[in-house]
């Protein structure tokens, strides 16, 4: 699937070393392809080459399974109305366990019925997050005694980096080049 955004498009007989060292990287990794946010991170190798490590353990190496991964990146993605994220990321949610429910929820801005305590639990902590700029002791006790101290951290990390990745998508203005409707309207 084709991807659209505002930069200038790269080409390979012009880009440099250190482009060319984080392309063959990103290329050979579990990603397997210049989509979402490295479509304008390659044009700074020195941010493409951190992004797409964190991205990575972010992504494939925390102690969350994938479903909960996805969520918070649900969360992210619906908070920042980043139409990539949300393009790019709602499949593979769905495919890891997140109903369709809890998904259109999300998308449309509403607070979804969640089966699952800890789905729930993800949502509250990236909501309050997002809205509070804080957690209170109480939920991050709650988080805590759910995930673990060092899952809490990385799941911040999640929220975090995915924040980065959001603001990425919506500033080049990168989406998939797809027939399907935007899942966000557009300001």
């Amino acid at each position: 699937m084709a991807i659209e955004s505002r930069l200038t498009p790269l080409d390979e007989t012009r880009m440099d070393a250190d482009q060319r060292r984080v392309l063959e990287e990103i290329l050979s990794g579990p990603r397997g392809n210049l989509d979402g946010p490295f479509l304008a991170w390659i044009h700074s190798p020195g941010l493409a080459d951190h992004a797409q490590r964190l991205g990575a353990f972010c992504r494939y190496g925390t102690r969350l399974e994938l479903r909960l991964t996805e969520l918070a990146i649900l969360v992210t993605a619906a908070w920042w109305q980043s139409q990539a994220e949300w393009q790019i990321h709602a499949p593979i949610a769905r495919e890891a366990g997140i109903d369709d429910a809890v998904i259109e929820a999300l998308r449309a801005g509403r607070e979804p019925l969640f089966e699952r305590d800890d789905e729930r639990l993800i949502y509250r902590l990236g909501t309050t997050l997002y809205a509070t700029r804080r957690v209170d002791a109480a939920l991050y006790a709650e988080a805590v005694e759910a995930f673990g101290e060092p899952a809490v951290v990385e799941l911040v990390g999640v929220f975090g980096y995915y924040a980065l990745v959001a603001m990425t998508l919506n500033v080049f203005a990168v989406r998939r080049d797809t027939d399907a409707p935007l899942p966000f309207p557009e300001p």
